[in-house]
């Protein structure tokens, strides 16, 4: 600690030391323009210090500013030295500039033409129609979520934020994560750290995520406490409950929060001890098999007083995600959502292994998980989320296109506060107070202007959305599908989504005729009783 104060302010401290001590010779001629110099500095590290916009001059104050002057000159160095703006890093400079932009209400159009390779394999556009439609109030786009078994349905956004917990990140993260979902009428994920003070503070839509630490109501033996559930999920903040199955980052891994950013309010938010590193198991002691878990679903419904209930996963096995659809139709108990995670989701840190080969991409998952319901009648009655990598309209458009009612985002918004994609999350020593338990640092984040970012990221888009749906003749998100998106797959190539993929008929896995041999082995291993497949 420090050694890292040390770092940041010696310069600083340095400067003012140097300019008062010159004060007593200032018969020196010779020490004027170096007095001058540092006064002129330290007068500058006084400013950093007080000004609430840049996080990263509030924290080092004077040597920040390099990293703005720099930035200045960033694109031109990059155009000509160094990678182009497409490149992912995992967010490629276009994108994040993107997110920005619209958080701080500037313009983010670009003059000049487009500087993606239209011609390149994999390029994807959506096509416009030669009647625009009149342009949707962005306000409209709401998805109304429960099922037949739900007596509270909730009218979400659209568009909200992602699994995000309370530990990884600051509290003055939450604070203006949840202030700016107030603001802009969205859902804010707890992520599975369960409900901090600072989620409560400014009253914004709360989805609990419940992992298989179940923090938050967990019993002294690590396994769930159906009271401590039904104290937390029956409060009118919190409008669903999000069973997470697994995440996107690292799936099959389980949740890790080192030691060093377990404060003492973190292990009294999650209820857990202090001096270890907080571990959430890779699976849920609650449950071991479809039916269980649908029985679990039916149990947290009842306990939180008939709100919406689903899950959250990223897909594996395949068959796994279709014995749950058998044991859907085997007790006719229903999730009232799925939300779909990608492995391209990634805000918690993760074995280098995981991020990179485990998991099936988002598209991909999304695809098979809606090609499931319908195929099984049941799409009608749950509604389908997705989260992973969504920064822009066209990310929305595009897994609508193939599937979800709605979108969940998690560093996009994290880019809305301030996140310059360090990748230092699991160090404690972000250098914006976005994920770190440093009061310090933390501090340089400053809420109300942040959270007034996340309300300006979350309109923008939606408003980007709308006018993209507008030039495609289409009057809401919940007209677009495969039809509209199209994909380069060579340098004479193109076919629209619809013409790539396989999309089963409504009952069309009860039916025994089956479109596309994967789906028909897949629900022939599937069982409602265990995740195991069938004996062949």
């Amino acid at each position: 600690m420090n050694l890292s104060l040390l770092s940041r302010y010696a310069f600083f401290v340095f400067c003012v030391l140097f300019t008062l001590a010159s004060l007593s010779f200032l018969h020196h001629q010779w020490l004027w323009p170096s007095a001058l110099l540092t006064g002129a500095l330290s007068l500058i590290g006084i400013g950093d210090l007080l000004q609430k916009r840049q996080a990263v001059r509030r924290n080092y104050p004077i040597l920040g500013n390099i990293r703005y002057l720099v930035e200045g000159i960033r694109p031109e160095i990059r155009q000509y030295l160094l990678e182009g703006d497409a490149e992912q890093l995992p967010f490629s400079r276009a994108q994040r500039s993107l997110v920005y932009a619209r958080a701080k209400n500037e313009g983010a159009d670009k003059p000049f033409g487009t500087l993606s390779d239209v011609y390149q394999n994999g390029f994807e556009f959506i096509s416009h129609s030669m009647r625009p439609a009149p342009l949707s109030d962005p306000c409209s786009f709401r998805v109304e979520i429960g099922g037949p078994q739900c007596s509270q349905p909730y009218s979400a956004s659209l568009f909200n934020i992602s699994a995000m917990s309370f530990g990884s990140l600051s509290a003055n993260a939450i604070r203006a994560l949840n202030q700016g979902a107030k603001l802009g009428e969205f859902y804010h994920d707890t992520g599975e750290g369960s409900i901090s003070p600072y989620h409560r503070e400014h009253g914004g839509d709360l989805v609990w995520e419940l992992g298989s630490g179940y923090f938050g109501c967990r019993a002294s033996d690590g396994r769930f406490d159906p009271e401590r559930f039904a104290v937390q999920a029956t409060s009118p903040q919190v409008k669903m409950i999000e069973i997470k199955l697994s995440q996107g980052a690292k799936p099959g891994h389980g949740g890790i929060l080192p030691k060093h950013k377990v404060t003492e309010e973190i292990a009294s938010t999650r209820g857990v001890p202090m001096g270890e590193d907080c571990i959430s198991p890779s699976r849920h002691s609650a449950f071991s098999t479809p039916i269980e878990l649908l029985q679990f679903i039916a149990q947290l419904r009842e306990l939180s007083g008939g709100k919406p209930v689903g899950f959250k996963f990223c897909l594996g096995h395949p068959w796994e995600f279709m014995g749950i659809v058998k044991a859907m139709l085997q007790t006719g108990i229903l999730p009232d959502f799925i939300v779909v995670d990608g492995k391209e989701g990634g805000t918690g840190a993760a074995p280098l292994e995981f991020t990179d080969h485990l998991g099936v991409p988002l598209r991909e998952g999304l695809l098979f998980v809606h090609n499931t319901l319908v195929g099984s009648n049941l799409r009608d009655k749950i509604r389908l989320g997705a989260s992973g990598k969504i920064v822009s309209a066209f990310d929305i458009a595009r897994v609508l296109a193939i599937g979800a009612d709605w979108a969940n985002s998690a560093r996009g918004f994290m880019f809305a506060i301030g996140c310059i994609q360090s990748q230092s999350c699991h160090t404690n020593k972000c250098p914006t107070g976005v994920a770190t338990q440093d009061p310090l640092r933390q501090r340089a984040l400053v809420v109300e202007d942040k959270a007034q970012r996340v309300y300006n990221f979350h309109r923008n888009t939606l408003k980007a959305l709308a006018e993209m749906l507008a030039a495609a003749g289409l009057d809401h998100p919940a007209q677009i599908d495969a039809k509209h998106l199209v994909q380069r797959l060579s340098a004479t190539e193109i076919k629209l989504f619809a013409q790539q993929h396989v999309f089963l008929a409504p009952g069309e896995l009860l039916g025994g005729q089956i479109e596309g041999e994967f789906y028909e082995r897949m629900w022939r291993m599937a069982r409602a009783d265990s995740f195991e497949p069938a004996p062949a």
